[in-house]
């Protein structure tokens, strides 16, 4: 099968991710944090190696704020759900926004009387900077958005909405699921709060892992509450971190193999533009040459993503064709991005994702193209 669903989860893996993963499963699994013996001990080595690499990598200043979770939706419930908040309190993000960022801010909401400004994103830098502006008030307590959108690859000018948040104390938290391993991210040279990030997309780690890291003086209260492994006399779980953060046993194959993952990308030499991008772009200019086929996002790739439709054919019926007649991958429907449909008001038909990695090859992309040509010439013909 072609695979082109890269964005929802990378394939095939590095090499080096599985065996790390089956070292740690069948030569340690042992519990990190829970014993003092010698196979506890190098499984703690693991969790605090994967931290340090990961601080290294994304430019947090204290490897002890870098989190690991189940998943980036954990982490991003934990970055929003852990903030003190109070009724009138207020919430920046845009429409883009995954429902990871867009169900938690819905839940505060709700449960505390907050209130959340979605802002729009057209590709206009200064009416994004605009409308932030606009948005901001005495009540603003977090600036959350993602680093770019899952939809159609738009990555957003997290720059002009950080400025902002730093002249009025606001801090920022900032989604990198579909950034982190294709552009270059450090939370103290971007003045970035909170970064979240999977593994298992850019990165090609394994599922199951994510992370949250924490940069300068946020204060965030725990949303899982349980054993840590030290402070078991304590009734509340301990104010240290990040066993504050960390209640349970800690998935140490899945961080195993994320670092491993985090080395390979470390070891690149080039982290700008990767070839599948261009690839990518590659891709999008033949689909636009398409008469029938219709193209959103930005007209330069910023992502190896591409999003379309095919004249007003549902997009689930293109996905089930190219995957039963074609044996190709992709992702449609609305894609965990309501607001994002909204506004490209593509809500009904859905949108068709194609999204690359840098295992992928031309002669696929030319293979898709080939089947989107003979799908798109069979429906004019009905």
């Amino acid at each position: 099968m072609i695979y082109f669903d890269q964005a929802a989860s990378s394939h095939p893996k590095p090499s080096e991710v599985g065996e790390a993963m089956i070292q740690a499963l069948n030569d340690i699994g042992s519990n990190p944090g829970r014993g003092s013996h010698r196979l506890a001990r190098k499984a703690a080595d693991i969790v605090t190696d994967t931290r340090e690499r990961a601080s290294r990598l994304f430019g947090c200043s204290d490897p002890q704020k870098a989190m690991f979770f189940s998943n980036a939706t954990e982490a991003l419930n934990q970055a929003i759900k852990g903030l003190s908040w109070s009724q009138g309190d207020h919430v920046i993000a845009t429409v883009f926004e995954h429902n990871s960022i867009r169900r938690p801010l819905e839940y505060v909401k709700r449960t505390y009387g907050v209130s959340v400004t979605y802002i729009d994103w057209d590709g206009d830098t200064a009416a994004f900077e605009r409308n932030i502006r606009e948005a901001v008030n005495s009540n603003t307590r977090l600036i959350a958005m993602t680093h770019a959108s899952n939809l159609t690859g738009d990555v957003l000018p997290v720059e002009q909405a950080v400025t902002i948040a730093s002249e009025h104390d606001i801090p920022v938290l900032l989604d990198a699921s579909q950034t982190a391993g294709h552009l270059p991210i450090n939370m103290r040279d971007m003045g970035v709060d909170m970064l979240v990030f999977p593994g298992h997309k850019g990165l090609f780690g394994p599922q199951g892992t994510g992370m949250l890291l924490v940069e300068g003086t946020v204060e965030l209260e725990p949303i899982l509450h349980g054993g840590t492994g030290s402070f078991s006399e304590e009734p509340e779980n301990p104010q240290k971190w990040p066993e504050k953060f960390e209640s349970g046993t800690l998935n140490t194959p899945g961080i195993a193999g994320l670092n491993a993952a985090l080395a390979v990308y470390e070891a690149e030499e080039n982290k700008n533009v990767p070839r599948e991008t261009m690839l990518c772009q590659s891709l999008l200019d033949s689909l636009r040459d398409i008469d029938g086929v219709t193209c959103y996002g930005p007209d330069e790739c910023q992502l190896p993503i591409v999003a379309f439709n095919i004249l007003n054919i549902p997009s689930q019926e293109i996905a089930m064709i190219l995957d039963s007649h074609y044996d190709i991958a992709v992702r449609a429907g609305l894609h965990c991005a309501p607001l994002a449909h909204q506004f490209l008001e593509t809500t009904n038909q859905g949108i068709v994702r194609v999204s690359l990695s840098k295992y992928n090859t031309k002669e696929e992309v030319k293979y898709f193209l080939q089947s989107i040509q003979e799908i798109v010439s069979a429906y004019k013909m009905m």
